[in-house]
């Protein structure tokens, strides 16, 4: 029976249950079929989202307009210069009136807090579209893209490299743990996640869910079916770039890494802006902070831009059944 999760926000995975993650991902797999075959439901006919993003954005921002427009939505977009929480208006006050205007909010921030505070006080479905903790949207598009090529989530093994403590490998941990994933994180032991965050991450884990944590790359890139690379400083971490480079420099997914899975229909995933070589001036100008060789990135093993398309139609899955 189809799971109602009408009028739910999504601020973490950690607050849904297996099936009703399978249910948003099965219901962007749907979604990605009707638009393929010209087929637009208009299920936001006369919704009208609010989007605030006071982080910079590319595809979050391009996904969710999309999504909303193919559904028939009115999207407006709040700049920060306009929002200025708790310097204008207390987040209280501008959660409370946006409430009454809009059926539903897109947020891109800093603080979990500051999303979570929105969604108590707006009374309408918030949909958290990055904070320093978590990055639920994301996951969805990646288990998508996973389901695409290998037919399930269930059982998969999966290898995330890179700083294991931010807020991709976070929401991951959250992931593999609900949907039953096989999950390595490959990090230096400065950059790997707490025993202790990993225990209660894994607390209502799903049958064949795993979290393995180590800097032993043959251990845990053996059998994957997936690997997944991020950028090794994220947004507001600039200053910290000889650091980030010191401790991963000997973690680029390369060709050689990439053959240590043992298995040549592995996948190759990245959530996106990458450094990949001298694919940027940034990237030109500091050449050792490449996260992944091109080899790699622009391989047949690549799924980068299919997940970026499905970060699209998990928007849409994700607004239609929690606002449609």
């Amino acid at each position: 029976m189809p799971i109602h999760l009408n009028g739910r926000s999504l601020l973490t995975l950690r607050d849904f249950q297996a099936d009703e993650i399978q249910q948003m991902i099965d219901t962007a797999g749907d979604l990605k079929a009707a638009k393929r075959s010209g087929l637009y439901p208009r299920r936001l006919a006369h919704k009208n989202i609010a989007m605030i993003f006071l982080k910079p954005s590319c595809r979050t921002r391009a996904s969710f307009a999309v999504a909303a427009a193919d559904e028939g939505a009115n999207l407006e977009v709040l700049p920060p210069e306009d929002i200025r929480f708790g310097q204008k208006e207390s987040v209280k006050d501008i959660a409370r009136v946006l409430g009454r205007l809009f059926d539903g909010i897109v947020f891109r921030g800093f603080e979990h807090a500051l999303v979570a505070e929105l969604a108590q006080w707006s009374g309408i479905p918030v949909w958290n579209a990055l904070c320093d903790t978590y990055h639920p949207t994301q996951v969805l598009a990646d288990f998508l893209t996973i389901r695409e090529d290998f037919g399930r989530i269930r059982g998969i093994r999966l290898c995330y490299v890179g700083d294991g403590r931010n807020n991709l490998a976070t929401s991951l941990i959250v992931g593999a743990a609900k949907m039953g994933v096989d999950l390595r994180i490959l990090a230096p032991a400065k950059l790997q996640p707490s025993q202790s965050l990993v225990k209660e991450l894994m607390t209502d884990a799903s049958v064949g869910a795993a979290i393995t944590v180590t800097e032993n790359a043959r251990e845990a890139l053996d059998g994957c079916d997936a690997v997944y690379g991020d950028v090794w400083v994220s947004m507001g971490e600039e200053d910290l770039l000889e650091e980030r480079v010191a401790l991963l420099k000997d973690y680029k997914v390369t060709p050689e890494l990439m053959r240590l899975t043992n298995r040549p229909e592995t996948i190759y995933l990245h959530c996106l802006p990458a450094l990949h070589d001298l694919s940027t001036d940034f990237a030109s100008q500091h050449p050792d902070v490449c996260e992944v060789a091109d080899e790699v990135f622009e391989s047949p093993q690549s799924r980068v831009f299919e997940q970026a398309e499905n970060r699209m139609h998990s928007a849409k899955a994700v607004m239609v059944l929690t606002a449609g």
